[in-house]
């Protein structure tokens, strides 16, 4: 599979240095902010700053069936997929609010539901297929749906990269 973008710069530990010494300096325990430290250091070393922004953010919302669902596996049906949809791109789910809150860019990419999702703003129609096959009895995906798939990705990400976003969550 080739990619349709150059790769992004790899993170560069001088940066990631240079976080780290700076988070020395403020008024905390060491390492009392856990994890948070430790992405604090790998974002300034991915963006090549000491000290990292997020003034840009997007989040992308991959939408897709599972056909395990036949199994009875799911507390829902898979009609309420595209509802959900709807409900990611009209702000009413629980990570829109998330991503009004951040004065984020929210984008839904429906990569495969199995009822098929009527046009609307926000919303991306990329289906790889109308959801997947179901794993208990046959593999999920062929490898071409799952190289689609990463393409769909690969392509959020590409369009996050083309509007300057500091942090891509997908």
């Amino acid at each position: 599979m080739t990619r349709p973008f150059p790769p992004m710069a790899r993170p560069d530990p001088d940066f990631r240095t240079a976080a780290r010494r700076h988070q020395a300096t403020l008024t905390k325990p060491p390492g009392s902010l856990g994890r948070l430290e430790q992405l604090a250091a790998d974002l300034a070393a991915q963006q090549r700053r000491t000290h990292p922004r997020v003034d840009h953010v997007q989040i992308t919302v991959f939408a897709a069936d599972h056909g395990v669902c036949a199994e009875h596996i799911s507390a829902f049906p898979q009609e309420v997929t595209g509802q959900m949809v709807a409900n990611f791109a009209a702000g009413g789910a629980a990570i829109s609010v998330l991503a009004r809150h951040l004065n984020a860019r929210l984008e839904v990419v429906d990569v495969g539901t199995a009822a098929p999702v009527p046009p609307m703003d926000g919303v991306y129609s990329q289906p790889v297929a109308a959801g997947t096959d179901n794993i208990a009895v046959a593999p999920a995906m062929s490898a071409d749906q799952l190289a689609r798939a990463l393409a769909v990705g690969d392509q959020a990400a590409e369009r996050a990269g083309e509007a300057d976003i500091e942090l891509f969550v997908g």
